[in-house]
């Protein structure tokens, strides 16, 4: 079957082909997909266990030491919720542009950040302590009078987060609409019952696409700003405070950056494999690879300009603390994080200049990697050290992550993945419908053909 020519950018294929192959993916799944799945529940079942333990004994299994009592979970927190932001930035924004190299793989990045947030919000619970408790947050006329500090940007994330699930969730399920009745048509028996559920009654008449496709634009142009909200929110729970390495403007461009980065890094962890176990290597291509490497190395590059800034505005301030905490992150006892994250992000992004590493796939699945690991390491470096190093010398220590902190790290993990396997076997991972959109119209030739 042929490929997607780079030069157009339009599958060969007919719409038949194209529903007929992404349904496909809907079938019975291979002896991989059941151990994928099952390393993925077995990881969230180390969650659970280690939650449990938590619960029963409390947070100092979390090896919290004073100053810092923000550590792993935090940066987890951080982690995860800048994982979702590549999803919408290539379902909604570059469907503002109406880049065409989007159409392929956004059924995927939306999902994904759909479960990247469901992922965060588990980590305030478990961080509170006392999780029994957990409605005491909740702003509702109480005996006790507690009320949030609206003031505080830890509840400005309240409303950040949930307003970003909320539309990125709806997002996602009115795209799939028109999918899953091509689903429901393809299908025979109780599937093809369930998927009519699911359509809502979708026929394709003229009236409904009108409607479908006036409520995606609206809805792309409301997740579009959220984009840039969200995180930048998530940053001033950091830069609103005085702590040495975190009272700084810089830290909502940089944090969007970042999350931008780090979640087109987790695309390409999950859309490589991905693209090999459902057999849709003829419509995710090299193509699409090599336009996502480019959005990788500007938003790197980005990040290699923060990282550089914010030294050198530690350096110029002339202030002791922050040239300390600074300092310390580049030679101190949190040196070996410092340097993970910058050679991981700021260097190892620049090897994006070159094509033959943008469209080798298997470069790109190690680099993605070490993507992850950097953008991990530099929420944690960012929280540890700071917290580690404030303005009290005699006060100063180290953070020592615990089993608890792994455990629940890795449960973290498990439920991602778990929820995005069970979605990629249930719902079309590739929209259908854009794909098609795709494909030029045939052309009367001489003799009518």
């Amino acid at each position: 079957m042929a490929a997607i020519a780079h030069e157009s950018n339009h599958p060969t294929q007919t719409h038949h082909e194209v529903t007929r192959d992404v349904v496909n993916t809907l079938g019975t799944a291979g002896t991989g997909y059941f151990l994928l799945l099952a390393g993925a529940v077995g990881l969230f079942l180390v969650g659970v266990v280690t939650f449990v333990f938590l619960l029963k004994d409390g947070l100092g299994l979390a090896g919290y030491n004073p100053p810092a009592f923000w550590s792993v979970y935090i940066t987890t927190f951080v982690f995860w919720v800048g994982i979702g932001h590549a999803g919408t930035l290539i379902s909604a924004i570059l469907f503002l542009f109406r880049s065409p190299w989007r159409t392929a793989v956004y059924r995927a990045t939306e999902a994904m950040t759909v479960f990247a947030v469901m992922t965060a919000g588990l980590f305030p619970i478990i961080h509170i302590g006392r999780q029994w408790f957990f409605y005491w947050l909740l702003p509702y006329p109480n005996q006790r009078w507690l009320w949030p500090n609206f003031k505080s940007p830890l509840v400005w994330d309240v409303f950040a987060i949930s307003t970003y699930l909320t539309v990125s969730t709806t997002f996602l399920c009115v795209g799939l609409v028109p999918d899953i009745a091509a689903a429901r048509d393809m299908m025979k028996g109780w599937r093809s019952k369930v998927y009519g559920v699911f359509s809502l009654g979708w026929k394709g008449t003229q009236h409904q696409w009108q409607h479908y496709s006036r409520a995606y634009l609206y809805l792309a142009a409301l997740a579009t700003p959220l984009v840039l909200s969200v995180h930048s929110v998530v940053s001033w729970d950091f830069a609103m405070s005085i702590v040495p390495g975190w009272h700084g403007t810089i830290f909502a461009p940089y944090f969007v950056a970042g999350a931008i980065y780090s979640g087109v890094g987790m695309v390409f962890t999950l859309m490589i494999p991905l693209r090999k176990a459902l057999k849709l290597e003829h419509m995710i291509t090299e193509y699409h690879f090599d336009n996502l490497s480019k959005l990788t190395l500007l938003t790197g590059s980005i990040l290699f300009y923060a990282y550089a800034m914010e030294y050198f505005i530690g350096w110029y301030s002339n202030n002791t603390y922050e040239q300390t905490a600074f300092w310390r992150r580049a030679f101190g006892p949190m040196w070996w994080g410092g340097w993970t994250m910058i050679i991981c992000n700021a260097f190892v992004s620049q090897l994006f200049w070159f094509k033959k590493v943008r469209t080798n796939l298997t470069a790109l699945f190690i680099i993605s990697i070490f993507i992850n690991i950097g953008m991990w390491f530099e929420r944690y470096v960012i929280i540890a050290s700071s917290l580690a190093n404030d303005f009290l010398p005699y006060a100063w220590s180290q953070m020592r992550p615990t089993w608890a902190d792994w455990g629940i790290l890795a449960g973290s993990f498990g439920w991602f993945g778990m929820w995005f396997l069970l979605f990629a076997r249930t719902f079309p991972v590739v929209a259908i419908q854009e794909i098609k959109e795709q494909i030029p119209m045939p052309r009367l030739r001489k003799g009518g053909h």
